[in-house]
């Protein structure tokens, strides 16, 4: 398996402050959920989001409570490795607002989408990975060359930002179309079709974001000003 461990990061811009940010109260919520003990699955039926519920305009808020709910250790890990990596950069482009907008929506995109395909569905949704695949969407538009920092057992090496995270949504459709089938253990308990739906979302969103980039880069940003 490849695990992305860093990238090439742009210096200067905005301080990515909201990211960071996230990744604490992912953090936070993750060791409070830890402590519910025997009400734990109670926990995550009040802050989930449950498709069935949203289609009847029912606990809406859990459509924001469920972004920072995550089921095990490896999700909440897998995660934050990618919003550590990918999201600093694009923060320090379109600034510390419009990043904070930019997530949540994609967060909301990601939930439209699950819902659409699972409406009378009454499993709690939880996980950040929708407004992450948004980020994810976003940076392969944005920086197409940037070099992914990747490990393959105990071997670093560095791949191109579009075919690591193309690679990646690929593989999230064959999931997502397969989850239409029968389930297997790939696709059982997985929302596929959140992440695909935040990574659209991020796409379509990055062609203006690309664009701010290219204008930073003309006002004084290099694009091989880089730091580790």
């Amino acid at each position: 398996m490849l695990f992305p461990i860093g990238d090439d990061n742009v210096k200067g811009g905005h301080y990515p402050i909201v990211s960071y940010t996230f990744l604490v109260l992912n953090i936070l919520v993750f060791i409070l959920e830890m402590n519910q003990g025997d009400q734990l699955g109670q926990f995550i039926m009040n802050y989930g989001a449950i498709p069935a519920e949203i289609t009847q305009g029912q606990r809406l808020y859990t459509l924001f409570t469920s972004m920072f709910l995550h089921g095990s250790i490896g999700h909440i890990v897998g995660n934050m490795l990618f919003l550590w990596i990918f999201a600093d950069n694009i923060e320090a482009v379109i600034g510390n607002l419009r990043f904070l907008i930019f997530y949540l929506s994609g967060g909301l995109i990601a939930h439209a989408a699950h819902i659409f395909f699972n409406v009378d569905s009454s499993i709690p949704t939880i996980g950040a990975s929708g407004a992450i695949a948004a980020v994810m969407g976003a940076y392969m538009v944005m920086f197409p060359q940037s070099q992914v920092k990747v490990l393959f057992l105990i071997f670093p090496f560095r791949v191109p930002a579009l075919l690591f995270l193309g690679f990646w949504i690929f593989s999230q459709f064959q999931n997502g179309l397969g989850s239409f089938q029968v389930e297997t253990a790939q696709t059982d308990g997985i929302a596929y079709w959140a992440h695909i739906g935040g990574f659209v979302f991020g796409v379509l969103r990055g062609f203006p974001f690309r664009n701010q980039y290219v204008r930073n880069l003309q006002r004084g940003y290099r694009e091989r000003d880089l730091v580790e």
